[in-house]
């Protein structure tokens, strides 16, 4: 990027930042996620870094956020209520300590590490004591009065306790002591207080610190005592003499406020990213939400003498966990064809993090997402990626158009086999419908040979892709009948590696019922539907002979997915492609679920976490063959939550509705007595 651009760019960025700042933090509203609006800063603030004289004093990147709202009294803090400047991972964690120590002429501090709650942060003045004023951050230099609001939270005490700090001598209360922390709610008590909202007839709030900042922002104080707000305290303010910041939460426990009990000191930075890998582990079972850790040098006087810079600390940095959202800029859009001939547009993205992984494509799902969104290649765009599900862009940022975006229509035509494309009554999807595509056989043999399907081991895409061009393999068929001598020709096989493969496919040819279902790739017919109806039909040849009502009885198989399973094994080509892989060597094991012992029956289970003694696969199978069923939500109707090692949010679902929970060990007992 030149000089010239990075300016442009600058300036559009600060434009959408102030904005976004100003709705969030004047009108308790936004309309970009957190997680977007940090990598718009992220994005500025490294821009900055590049081109230093752009800097400019009006920059988002060189104040502190916000200016109070007219509606309360104004409170000028005497100190000024700094923010903290965000790092996104351990490479900028590690830039920050050679700046340090840059700085500090090479001694190495000690570092404090605590949460970082998303909470609303206030400033608590005590006088002999006594709770006389709470204010708001506001713009770091003047906050809003909200005492009386700040009152009604019992967890923020009225009265100090006294205790001996270091010198007995020492008079406890001072004159005049400040405390600083977050206002926040609990996850389960927003939920609890959203529901009751909504049946209001009101607009759910967006996230639990967006309640808390409005709450405290309610003129009158009986709204937010009917609230069920809490605060925990990360600053003493007030020089009591204190050395370190740990005794800074020290002394906060003592005189009565809540602290993190998880902070600790770490004597390097290996030990904050341990503590930091390990808040992430367990934040979804944290009762309130955190969106990184707080990192800063331990000892107050070295804190001190590092300064400030822009609009926080040098010595304090917040280190953030990997977001499910961030902006990045669309560089085109390509057309992919899928399996079953579905047309997907696929976003090209300048690389970003995402979820701690860095993403180069995005799904836009189809053409009328690309309407509704408004895509354009050169946008700005949001991209979200869950889990590991496929990055997804979620919004476009308009106001950083600059005209240069190019307009997207989808094609009429498959871009592979040239076929013209068609679009079904009732489908948002657009597909193409050659039997011959060559994209569609390529995505189809992918599938096949996938994890859930047949499983063949050293059997991936690019090999695929290889046996493909050179005319080795036109369908799956022709995968079981390969020998040792098709493959070492080949590039990258020599005579071990084609043993191996072989040897594979051949173990492979014993497959269960329902894995084969799933290999069929029956359009509607996923994993749990291939084992429904394996369970319930016990063969391929009951599978072939089933009719629409037949299908319509199996539990969670409905009238759309039935005419899919029969209209496939409908066509004569289908079947006579099963009897092509028999012929080959396959083999499909029968199985009948209801055959088997009940003692399960009627009961459901949910699986979190990692097993030690066998996969959840494994688990699954051996409760279902048991009657018992698996769903992979937690409602009231489900049975038991069975929890493994470092378990997802289902865990906390199930002790929020009251589900009993198992150990795997419990499970195991549960199926073999």
């Amino acid at each position: 990027m030149t000089k010239e651009e990075a300016k442009k760019r600058i300036e559009k960025l600060r434009q959408v930042i102030n904005r976004q700042r100003y709705l969030y933090h004047v009108l308790d509203r936004q309309d970009i996620s957190d997680e977007a609006h940090d990598s718009l800063k992220h994005e500025l603030w490294l821009l900055e870094q590049q081109f230093p004289d752009l800097v400019t004093p009006d920059s988002p990147t060189q104040r502190v956020e916000g200016k109070p709202l007219d509606a309360f009294g104004k409170v000028a803090h005497g100190a000024p209520m700094l923010s903290i400047e965000d790092i996104f991972g351990e490479e900028e964690l590690y830039d920050w300590e050679v700046y340090l120590l840059r700085l500090a002429e090479g001694a190495k501090p000690e570092y404090f590490a605590e949460l970082k709650i998303d909470g609303f942060a206030v400033a608590l003045i005590y006088k002999d004591g006594v709770f006389q004023v709470g204010a708001t951050r506001g713009n770091g230099q003047i906050g809003e009065d909200v005492t009386q609001n700040l009152k009604t939270i019992e967890s923020i005490p009225l009265k100090l306790e006294r205790f001996e700090f270091r010198d007995s001598n020492f008079e406890f209360p001072p004159a005049l002591l400040e405390v600083r922390g977050e206002v926040y709610m609990e996850k389960k008590e927003f939920e609890r207080f959203n529901k009751e909202w909504v049946k209001r007839g009101e607009e759910p709030f967006a996230n639990p610190r967006n309640l808390a900042a409005g709450s405290i922002r309610q003129l009158d104080p009986k709204l937010a005592a009917a609230r069920p707000l809490k605060f925990m305290a990360y600053d003493l303010a007030t020089d009591l003499g204190q050395a370190t910041h740990a005794e800074e939460h020290e002394v906060l426990q003592k005189i009565g406020f809540k602290t993190d009990k998880t902070a600790k000191v770490c004597v390097s930075l290996e030990e904050v990213i341990l503590y930091w890998k390990e808040v992430e582990k367990k934040r979804d079972a944290l009762p309130f939400q955190v969106d990184g850790i707080v990192v800063q040098v331990n000892d107050n006087k070295t804190l001190g003498a590092l300064g400030v810079a822009g609009k926080g600390w040098r010595g304090m940095r917040a280190l953030k966990f990997a977001g499910k959202q961030a902006t990045t800029k669309i560089l085109d859009i390509q057309i992919q064809v899928g399996r079953t001939g579905a047309i997907t547009p696929v976003a090209t993205l300048r690389p970003v993090q995402v979820g701690g992984v860095t993403v180069s494509r995005a799904t836009l799902h189809n053409g009328d997402e690309i309407k509704r969104l408004g895509v354009r290649i050169g946008d700005t765009v949001i991209i979200e990626r869950a889990g590991d599900v496929i990055p997804a862009v979620v919004q476009v940022i308009l106001d950083l158009r600059d005209g240069s975006e190019k307009k997207f229509q989808m094609p009429e035509h498959c871009p592979i086999c040239k076929s013209k494309l068609v679009r079904k009554e009732g489908e948002v999807a657009i597909r193409c419908p050659s039997k011959n595509c060559q994209a569609k056989r390529r995505e189809y043999l992918y599938h096949f040979v996938s994890r859930k399907a047949f499983d063949i081991d050293g059997l991936g895409p690019k090999i695929i892709d290889q046996l493909m061009e050179q005319g080795l393999l036109r369908d799956a068929v022709d995968l079981f009948e390969l020998t040792e001598g098709d493959l070492v020709p080949l590039e990258r096989f020599a005579d071990k590696s084609a043993g191996n493969l072989v040897s594979a496919i051949n173990q492979s040819k014993k497959v269960s019922l329902e894995r084969f279902i799933y290999a069929l790739g029956i359009f509607h017919v996923g994993e749990e539907t291939a084992i429904d109806l394996a369970g319930q039909l016990g063969s391929i040849e009951k599978l072939q002979n089933a009719t629409m009502e037949d299908l319509e009885k199996i539990p969670n198989v409905g009238g759309v997915m039935a005419e899919s399973i029969t209209r496939w094994f409908g066509a004569k080509e289908n079947n006579e492609f099963i009897k092509r892989l028999q012929k080959a060597g396959v083999v499909i094991q029968t199985t009948n679920y209801k055959l088997k012992t009940k003692k399960l029956g009627g009961k459901t289970f949910v699986l979190t976490g990692t097993l030690a003694g066998m996969s959840r696969d494994e688990a699954k199978g051996k409760i279902r063959a048991l009657g018992g069923e698996v769903s992979e939500s937690v409602s009231k109707k489900t049975s038991y939550v069975v929890v493994g090692k470092e378990p997802g949010s289902k865990f906390e679902k199930a002790k929020e509705l009251g589900v009993k929970t198992l150990t795997e060990a419990e499970l195991l007992k549960m199926i073999k007595s």
